[in-house]
This record gives C-alpha cells, sequence and structure tokens, in this order.
C-alpha cells in the first residue's frame, strides 16, 4: 500500500485505563486521535481503525458515516461490543482483535484464583488478620478434574497450565473435536453432563449468543457443592441471580470472577460479600506494561496492511471470534 496511511486510534476510555503509547507507531502514518462522535474531517481518508476501549459499542454508528474505513482492530480479545449490523453490510471491512496478548496474564490470574480456593488462603489471610494461630488442612489442586470451556488461545493457555500441575482437564468447544494434547473436545451444549464430571469448571468464552446465559441452575447443580466456577470471559455467559442462589444454597463451593453481566459491579450485589466469592474488576489480562504489548500487535497488523500480507487475528462477525 503506497503513499501515507491515515489511522484513526479510538482513545476515549475510562480514566483508570492507561493512555495507548502513541510514540510507538511509525513515524510515517498520520494518526488522529478520536473521541466515540468525531467529525467529518477527522473520518476523512481514513482507511484504519484502532478502538483502544473493549467497552465502545457504537461502531456501526462511525461506519455509517464513512465508507472509507476497511480495516477496525479491537484492543481486547472479546469483541462483542463491536459486532453490528453493519459490519455484515461492509464485507470490505475488516476485523480483528489482540488475540494472544493475555492468554499467559489471563492464565496466571486463574491459575492464582484456583489455588487461593483449594488451599484456603481467604481463611488464612482472615485467621492472620486476627491474630489467630488455628491449624487445619486444605485441599490438594494435585488430581482435580476441570473444564475449560473455550478452546481459543486463552482457554488453551489455562487448560496448558492446569494440566502441568496435574489436573485432569477436558476442552469444552462450540463444536466437537479432537485434540493432540487433551483428547475429545466436548461440545457446549453438553455442559451439563461436563459439568457433572469436574470440580473446576472455567469459562474463557467470548460473548456470542450461543454463550450467553450458557451456565445457569442446571449447569451449577451438576457442578456439585465441591465446584467451583472461574468467569474470565464475558459476563453474561453466566445467569449471574443463578449463580448468587447457588453460592447462598451451597450448591457450590465458590466462584472467582472477573466480569459481570453488568460493569461495574453493582455496590449493591450480593457477591461483594460472600466469602467464598472472589470479585476482580474485569482487569485479570492486564498486567504492568499490557498497553505496550497490545500497541505492538497492532503496530504488527498495521505492518501486514500495509504492504498487503494477511492479517493476524481476522475475527469471524458471523460467529464474534477468530475462528480455529
Amino acid at each position: 500500500m503506497s503513499g501515507r496511511t491515515r489511522v484513526l486510534i479510538l482513545t476515549e476510555l475510562e480514566p483508570e485505563l492507561p493512555p495507548p503509547p502513541l510514540n510507538l507507531l511509525p513515524d510515517d502514518i498520520d494518526v488522529v486521535e478520536i473521541n466515540s462522535a468525531p467529525s467529518d474531517d477527522q473520518l476523512a481518508g481514513a482507511s484504519v481503525l484502532y478502538v483502544w476501549d473493549h467497552r465502545f459499542a457504537d461502531l456501526g454508528a462511525l461506519l455509517r458515516r464513512t465508507d472509507q474505513l476497511r480495516w477496525v482492530q479491537g484492543a481486547s480479545v472479546g469483541v462483542n461490543r463491536l459486532i453490528c449490523p453493519e459490519l455484515a453490510d461492509r464485507p470490505e471491512v475488516t476485523l480483528t482483535n489482540s488475540r494472544g496478548v493475555f492468554d499467559t496474564a489471563i492464565a496466571e490470574w486463574v491459575l492464582a484464583a484456583v489455588l487461593a480456593h483449594v488451599k484456603g488462603l481467604n481463611d488464612t489471610w482472615a485467621l492472620q488478620r486476627q491474630g489467630r494461630w488455628q491449624y487445619r488442612t486444605t485441599g490438594r489442586l494435585a488430581g482435580t478434574r476441570a473444564a475449560v470451556v473455550g478452546t481459543g488461545s486463552i482457554g488453551r493457555a489455562i487448560a496448558e497450565r492446569l494440566a502441568r500441575l496435574d489436573v485432569e482437564v477436558t476442552l469444552v468447544g462450540r463444536a466437537p473435536g479432537d485434540d493432540p494434547q487433551f483428547g475429545s473436545i466436548r461440545r457446549s451444549t453438553d455442559l451439563v453432563a461436563v459439568a457433572a464430571e469436574v470440580e473446576l469448571l472455567v469459562l474463557a468464552v467470548p460473548l456470542t449468543p450461543a454463550t450467553t446465559a450458557l451456565v445457569g441452575a442446571a449447569v451449577l447443580a451438576a457442578l456439585g457443592p465441591q465446584g467451583f466456577v472461574v468467569n474470565v470471559g464475558r459476563g453474561p455467559t453466566v445467569v449471574e441471580s443463578d449463580l448468587i442462589d447457588a453460592l447462598r444454597a451451597g450448591t457450590i463451593a465458590g466462584a472467582a470472577l472477573d466480569v459481570f453481566e453488568v460493569e461495574p459491579l453493582a455496590a449493591t450485589s450480593p457477591l461483594w460479600s460472600m466469602p467464598n466469592v472472589l470479585v476482580s474488576p474485569h482487569m485479570s489480562g492486564d498486567y504492568v506494561g499490557f498497553e505496550i504489548d497490545m500497541m505492538a500487535a497492532f503496530t504488527d497488523n498495521l505492518r501486514r496492511w500495509r504492504s498487503g500480507e494477511p492479517l493476524h487475528n481476522i475475527v469471524d462477525p458471523a460467529v464474534g471470534y477468530v475462528p480455529r
């Protein structure tokens, strides 16, 4: 692609998020920082849009205002908010995500949450704060069984690390299949049966019509009183009211939640005060320096775009993620 490339960077974001390191972008492109309501002059001539905040949810409005955009990259793995009818109407527009950037960090977060639960660290910290020396035994992670729902790069990173700690892992995906490392991939529509066979249920799926309300009362009941739920995908995958009921009734043992149906989580939610629940503010993948790695993923794709090479991490809008 000859000439200078005009790149829109949508930088309107929540105050707690780090700004994009624009200094890492090549010098020979025209960078235009925009908010969610850019001017016509800002849109003019731009072929590339980089959406920095995953909570942006009005891509359709931008596409209706310009016919020059050809590529949109989201600075996240889940791009459900960017999926819109306009993408289906504009097949010339390619959507990509930041797949691969957060795999290790999210997998580490899952391991930390699971080990804290199995080893009873919440009780240990509580006793420490009380100055109480109270001997007790805790569980073992080795020998337990886990179902990791999501066969993308994040789900596989989680599964690999659990397996290294001698956890028996079952992968669950949209379609059944065979995996050289984990054997048969179970179908997500069979999740009730899968949940009955495991103690750990880890959710690492994008939000799609097929994954919305995937985990409800039936799955939680099948998981059983020793069961522990971890959600690092998207909040609406779990029916939150059913989860709260299961936690209150002791139907399951606990949960570690990084995502919620509505974010931020309401101050009135009972999840905040439940002793067997870890509430994390959608930060499982955010590590020191993650913004640099996100920008590196974008600049690599930008180089590909400008040289006519195939882009990495192309999302199929029909399914909402990067197909395997």
